[in-house]
């Protein structure tokens, strides 16, 4: 483990693609800067001891006023569809990218959310404010608690300084860490500018460093057609993920679409309490374009953007198209297997998809708790089915319903036990609600962080009861209602 960030090794391959691909610039740090919260499992990731958290060169980083020792600083250039609209060149408005770290098991680039206006910043102030800050910071461990792919989260920095959105907020700055921050956007950007050279060299660079499989399907345009199948399979599986736990990303414009297959960009996301199948978590989403039974086919509809800017090195659209057709049946086969194990089936049926389709219309019409039902559903298996029926309206078809899983399970053979345990381990008693996050905000809001590492605690390891964790369990209290999340957000 390094003691101190100048013995980190740096590797910062982004930065050595043509200037056309950033700005070199360096961050704006707030006025009087403090360290929140520093996460060290995630400092692990690049071989950071715990100590080097606390040290004033540490803040000094993650603060914006310092750069990274060995980093090249910059913000990326890309473009994409919001909302389903073509908005032309975006690029990190409000992030500066430090440098990409050698860590004991593969690169990480460290990214400051919040530092200061780019030239890519538009309209925006370039900053962001302590309640994002918290959302985010909290929600990508949550995510990789849950063992979802994501973006991480290593430090929270908090400034008094003033920052207006729709009331006038403080500042903060996240710093996270990813493989790579490149997105479906940043293809697009390149094909809109119809710009083959340096689309071709964004290519070849994300396969050499991340697909270098895809080098064996044969000739460049092979390798082209290999990458957009990985990136979408990756994405049908990342949403069978979502899914799979009620979560709802609230902005899945092609520029928050990680080539990876990450969950990248945390804004007006929600975990669902009361379970709609239109559920919206995003306010400023009027048309409910992000809600979240059509996160999966806009994820799809996001990989044609990407197959499209795709098209100026594959002329040949069938091609394209025939490596997306795939999505559907993936993305089924995953979301199969997720729901087969929540509700305790070892293996799917096809007639299993009746089972999942009764309980969501059930839940849909009682709002029932998203993440509670599923867990009451193990106790069922118990042999204490009343959790499970006092979550529904229709108490009489909850019980219906209940005997129809029961019977298909006894196929199975498994002692009630054993598929109990092995369904606690896939059904989380704890997620990031709404309400938790904002008690955590104003606790942060009064410099108090004992909330965040609570939280944080219980979060990295969701599926197991903690004690005197009872109230991080429950259902939100009534002012939770009350709670909305926006773009700003």
């Amino acid at each position: 483990m390094h003691h101190k960030l100048d013995d980190l090794v740096l590797d910062n391959s982004f930065a050595a693609l043509p200037e056309a691909f950033y700005t070199r610039l360096q961050p704006q740090a707030p006025s009087n800067p403090r360290l929140l919260h520093a996460n060290a499992e995630a400092a692990a990731l690049i071989g950071l001891a715990p100590q080097a958290l606390q040290s004033p060169a540490f803040l000094a980083v993650a603060s914006g006023q310092q750069p990274l020792p060995g980093g090249d600083t910059l913000a990326a250039v890309y473009s994409g569809h919001q909302f389903g609209v073509w908005a032309g060149q975006l690029g990190d408005g409000r992030a500066h990218l430090l440098g990409e770290v050698v860590g004991p098991d593969g690169s990480w680039e460290l990214q400051l959310k919040g530092a200061g206006l780019t030239p890519y910043s538009r309209m925006g102030d370039g900053r962001a404010v302590l309640r994002s800050s918290v959302r985010e910071y909290l929600a990508s461990e949550a995510m990789h608690g849950l063992g979802i792919p994501t973006t991480r989260a290593l430090a929270l920095v908090v400034s008094d300084d003033p920052v207006m959105r729709e009331t006038r907020e403080t500042a903060a700055i996240v710093t996270r860490m990813s493989p790579s921050f490149v997105r479906f956007g940043s293809f697009e950007h390149w094909s809109s500018r119809r710009d083959p050279e340096r689309l071709q060299l964004l290519v070849d660079y994300v396969i050499d460093k991340f697909y270098p499989a895809a080098r064996d399907a044969g000739g460049e345009q092979g390798a082209v057609l290999a990458l957009l199948g990985e990136v979408s399979r990756r994405t049908a599986h990342l949403m069978a993920d979502w899914q799979s736990v009620g979560f709802c990303h609230g902005v899945m414009n092609t520029d928050n679409m990680s080539i990876l297959g990450l969950t990248l960009d945390y804004g007006p996301y929600g975990f669902m309490d009361g379970f709609q199948l239109g559920h919206v978590c995003n306010h400023s989403d009027t048309q409910g374009r992000y809600a979240w039974n059509r996160q999966p086919s806009v994820a799809l509809w996001n990989l044609y953007r990407l197959a499209g800017s795709l098209h100026t090195l594959v002329p040949d659209a069938q091609a394209l198209r025939a490596v997306l057709a795939e999505y559907e049946a993936i993305f089924t086969r995953a979301f199969h297997a997720r729901m087969a194990a929540k509700l305790g089936v070892s293996d799917w049926h096809a007639d299993d998809e009746a089972l999942i389709d009764d309980l969501l219309r059930l839940m849909h019409e009682s709002r029932a708790d998203f993440t509670l039902t599923f867990r009451a559903v193990a106790h069922a298996v118990r042999g204490d089915v009343g959790p499970l029926l006092d979550g529904f309206i229709d108490r009489e078809a909850a019980r219906a319903w209940w005997d129809s899983l029961a019977a298909r399970q006894a196929l199975d053979g498994r002692s009630a036990q054993g598929r109990a345990e092995a369904m606690d381990a896939v059904n989380p008693l704890y997620v990031l609600r709404n309400h938790l996050a904002e008690q955590a905000i104003r606790a942060a809001a009064q410099g108090d962080a004992s909330e965040i590492d609570r939280l944080m605690a219980l979060l990295r390891h969701p599926y197991q009861a903690q004690p005197h964790a009872e109230a991080y369990a429950a259902l939100p209290p009534d002012w939770a209602s009350d709670l909305a999340v926006s773009c700003s957000s």
